[in-house]
């Protein structure tokens, strides 16, 4: 649950007047990507229907992804690196037609990096739900119309199951790592504990073993804000014109959010109390700079995204208790049989430190025992797509297990 673009994932910083006119023009009424537009670097695999565990079905679904590197003849190179929240398939990549963001973790994976592209043949696939081009609430259903309040709820474990089907198209029996953060993360852990004899090797990255009271406490505003904006038209909105879609509630959504993904350290260190522009906003119609800052970001989200989506993939991210069904989550973790890698932020406050050691402390096989690595870093969740240095080298620590 973060911001997943290189451009985001800098550290915080007042917003300029060249920032501010990449938002000229009305938004669209949903930042979709939609048959038609640039593929980008992304391909696709189709598959047939799709039970999901409350019992509705998509007739057919699709997956988005894209791949660097080559599987070998053995098939036993291949790795998974899964997104989070507000992510895509763009693990690496500048920004151009198809994709409106760079590379998400273009220090991490590619050749001679962490995740060496010329060692490892890694898949990123878009989440079922998502919206940059696998199945999702803005995609055509069977009746020639978007699916929009009609798609189905989502689990993680259902978006794991549709995984399952992309792995068997490409032939990869077995995965060398999978690796995931936040949202990515608890999908890595299912992996793990629901298919153990699938991965050798498990990444789980600022992510908890289920979504704690606290976490769907937020996540519930975020909903609400989204769903009291008039214009979301409870869910059908895709005929809208640009301007007349839910933004507002989007973009209100999404400054929430980033409050969550950030630490009250870097803010008041970035911040303090300056003022965006010379008027006062003691009582004259100024701002605060980070007023600005969390406009800014809140808006441009909105040009990349789909509102539905986010709420599909918010409630499946609530869904998650890796012990539920299995004897609560110790029971769960005892079944991982991959080596794991568990690391956290110590300055996170959406997914909290104790949640990683409560991983580590239930997994047989991790690289450092009963505790999960602790970075330390004033960027928050944040972090492990920020602090690339550190959380690489742990990768390759892993990946040479």
């Amino acid at each position: 649950m973060d911001w997943q673009t290189s451009e985001d994932t800098v550290p915080s910083a007042p917003v300029t007047e060249a920032d501010a006119r990449q938002l000229l023009g009305r938004p669209p009424a949903t930042g979709a990507w939609r048959d038609g537009d640039p593929l980008g670097d992304r391909k696709f695999a189709a598959f047939g229907a799709f039970r999901t565990e409350q019992g509705r079905e998509l007739p057919a679904y699709r997956l988005a992804y894209e791949s660097w590197g080559e599987l070998n003849a053995a098939r036993d190179n291949a790795v998974l690196v899964l997104h989070a929240l507000t992510g895509d398939s763009h693990l690496r990549g500048a920004a151009g037609p198809g994709h409106p963001t760079s590379g998400w973790w273009d220090d991490i994976v590619g050749p001679g990096a962490p995740v060496d592209t010329d060692r490892w043949f890694v898949i990123a696939p878009n989440m079922l739900g998502g919206c940059q081009g696998s199945t999702g609430p803005a995609s055509i259903g069977p009746d020639g119309y978007e699916w929009a309040s009609r798609f189905p709820y989502l689990t993680i474990r259902d978006q794991v199951a549709a995984q399952v089907r992309l792995a068997d198209a490409l032939g990869i029996d077995v995965w060398a790592a999978v690796i995931g953060g936040s949202m990515g993360g608890m999908h890595a852990l299912e992996w793990a504990v629901g298919l153990p004899d699938r991965v050798q090797r498990v990444g789980i990255l600022s992510s908890p073993p289920v979504n704690t009271a606290d976490q769907i406490a937020l996540n519930s505003v975020q909903l609400e804000a989204i769903r009291i904006d008039p214009r979301f038209q409870g869910g059908e909105y895709y005929d809208a014109g640009d301007g007349d879609g839910p933004t507002r509630g989007l973009a209100l959504a999404r400054r929430m959010a980033l409050l969550n993904y950030r630490s009250p350290t870097e803010l008041n260190q970035r911040f303090q109390r300056s003022w965006q522009s010379g008027v006062s906003p003691l009582g004259h119609g100024g701002r605060f700079a980070v007023e600005s800052y969390l406009d800014f970001h809140g808006n441009k989200f909105t040009r990349r995204f789909d509102a539905n989506s986010y709420i599909t993939l918010v409630e499946a991210m609530n869904s998650h208790d890796v012990g539920r069904d299995r004897g609560g989550v110790e029971d769960a973790l005892a079944r991982v049989t991959a080596t794991a890698l568990v690391l956290g932020i110590d300055s996170d406050r959406l997914f909290p430190i104790d949640g990683q050691h409560r991983i580590a402390r239930g997994i047989p096989h991790t690289l450092d025992g009963d505790r999960a690595v602790v970075l330390a870093s004033d960027f928050g969740h944040d972090g492990f797509l920020i602090e690339t240095s550190a959380v690489g080298g742990h990768l390759r620590r892993l990946l040479d297990s």
